[in-house]
């Protein structure tokens, strides 16, 4: 899957995700450091790649609507430690794949991942 992993994730998750056989780039590599939230998403939608995140604005169905992007996945974790983030990307790893993540929002805490899916009628 193609991913942009976001400046408040850990900076050692993108590597992470490529030695898993994923395209990752970070906010940071590509030099977005500060990039408001709408070029973000913009850049995700452009790219094609997936936001992995722990701003719980991209939450917002109404601003991000999920239908309009590959995939928004904020982590929504009290531990915010890279540890808990490699952990709660392995268990989102291991229920999705480009098929089901596109066009969807992908909540994951420690405990659950809740799924949205976009309105397929747009």
């Amino acid at each position: 899957m193609r991913f942009k992993v976001d400046e408040d994730i850990h900076s050692e998750v993108a590597k992470w995700l490529r030695l898993r056989g994923h395209d990752a780039l970070s906010v940071g590599e590509q030099g977005h450091q500060g990039c408001p939230n709408a070029g973000l998403a913009s850049v995700c939608q452009h790219e094609d790649r997936v936001l992995i995140t722990q701003d719980l604005d991209f939450s917002n169905i109404l601003v991000y609507p999920p239908e309009n992007f590959p995939g928004i996945a904020p982590l929504r974790l009290a531990d915010q430690s890279k540890r808990s983030c490699l952990a709660a990307l392995e268990r989102l790893l291991a229920v999705s794949s480009p098929e089901t993540i596109a066009r969807s929002l992908w909540i994951v805490d420690e405990s659950q991942i809740r799924v949205r899916a976009g309105r397929m009628d747009k």
